[in-house]
């Protein structure tokens, strides 16, 4: 049977580079890189080399690059670290409506502790408004976390006026840049945010390492205790193979992000055009041109999502009904109510997310199986 995996979003696959790089600093240069003796410096090397390699390609200076465990302890560090160090100054939050649940429990969490969050709405494209951030904001806002990419419908936001407006009231911003850095251009220069959350297994290389820009001058305070590592804000000994795969995986999604970009567009393309060509009542969730390449968003009426999931997962095709890290809610997915759909049409969604491995015979094949699957499907379902 074929394996088709379409559900890069949620992780992806190690690079075969990536796995070799990494390989050395678990069995030959395995030193704590905090001593001083030869095989320690020579990890301390590595973890300096790779941060500079990180801040590179974000147009970072190496100083604001801080490694932590992934995208979730990015977002807490940011969000709460900055509501913690800075609350003096005010207590009022902003957000939106469709963030990560990495962003969202967070502030959930922040609103128990005495902060007021307003969470911004999105129109039908899951787009913030510009409009809707400046009534926003009041003499106490400190800080605005805004995604750079949606994970569920690829949007992508307009952070660069978000952060020029915010700038102007001198208000922080935070980005969640995990579906966005290594699938478009990624300057936290050009874009002007103070804080901003990325992670390595988006982008092909190991599970369980990120890092979080903070922009130098930014005050944050740090969320555990412990000894001296990354200058006190995320103690605890470096994952220096982690950091090195995210390295790496950096370095190679920012020498290939135009070519992959186009590539992954037009495999993207294809799939939507194939699908709605062959299948009556299918509609793209989600913005067509402010989007990332390698996500599309597709409801299905008169069908369960999870069921058509299913279906495909006995073709070995694996796709996703929403957010990795919603699987098994019985709710329907809140950016795709936020967006606009009631939530019966809400479970009639699945998210296609394409990599760097798929193939245009692999597409064809998926088009085929989803038009007989959801014939077969619809001949059954109470919904039509």
């Amino acid at each position: 049977m074929k394996e088709i995996y379409l559900d890069n979003a949620a992780t992806t696959a190690v690079l075969p580079e990536v796995a070799d790089a990494m390989r050395p600093y678990y069995t030959e240069i395995y030193g704590n890189p905090s001593t001083l003796y030869s095989i320690g410096q020579k990890a301390k090397r590595a973890l300096e080399e790779s941060r500079n390699e990180v801040a590179s390609a974000i147009e970072a200076e190496p100083k604001e690059i801080y490694f932590t465990s992934g995208g979730t302890e990015s977002n807490n560090l940011a969000i709460k670290g900055f509501a913690y160090a800075n609350s003096k100054q005010g207590k009022h939050l902003v957000t939106s409506v469709i963030e990560h649940h990495a962003v969202l429990n967070v502030f959930h969490e922040l609103e128990k502790q005495g902060f007021e969050v307003t969470y911004l709405p999105v129109d039908q494209y899951g787009l913030v408004e510009l409009e809707t951030v400046r009534k926003a904001i009041r003499h106490d806002t400190i800080l605005i976390s805004i995604m750079l990419a949606n994970n569920e419908i690829g949007t992508i936001q307009p952070l660069k006026e978000i952060a020029a407006l915010a700038g102007k009231r001198g208000i922080a911003v935070h980005s969640d840049a995990v579906q966005a850095v290594g699938k478009i251009p990624v300057s936290v220069k050009e874009i002007g945010v103070d804080l901003l959350s990325l992670t390595a297994h988006k982008i092909y290389g190991p599970k369980g390492t990120g890092a979080l820009f903070k922009r130098d001058g930014v005050k944050l305070a740090p969320l555990f205790e412990g000894g001296h590592q990354e200058k006190i804000l995320r103690p605890g000994t470096e994952n220096i193979p982690g950091v090195v795969g995210l390295a790496t995986a950096l370095r190679f999604a920012t020498n290939e992000l135009d070519t992959e970009a186009a590539n992954l567009s037009t495999l993207r393309d294809r799939l939507e055009n194939g699908i709605i060509s062959r299948i009556d009542h299918v509609t793209i969730n989600g913005h067509l041109q402010h989007r990332v390449p390698n996500i599309t968003s597709l409801n299905f009426a008169f069908l369960e999502g999870e069921a058509l999931l299913l279906a495909l997962d006995t073709k070995g095709i694996a796709v996703s009904t929403a957010s990795a890290c919603s699987s098994g809610s019985d709710e329907p997915s809140h950016v795709l109510t936020a967006i606009g759909l009631d939530p019966v049409t809400a479970r009639g969604t699945l998210r296609f997310s394409l990599g760097i491995n798929n193939t245009s015979e692999e597409i064809e094949y998926v088009i085929d199986v989803i038009a007989e699957a959801v014939e077969q499907i619809r001949q059954f379902s109470p919904m039509r």
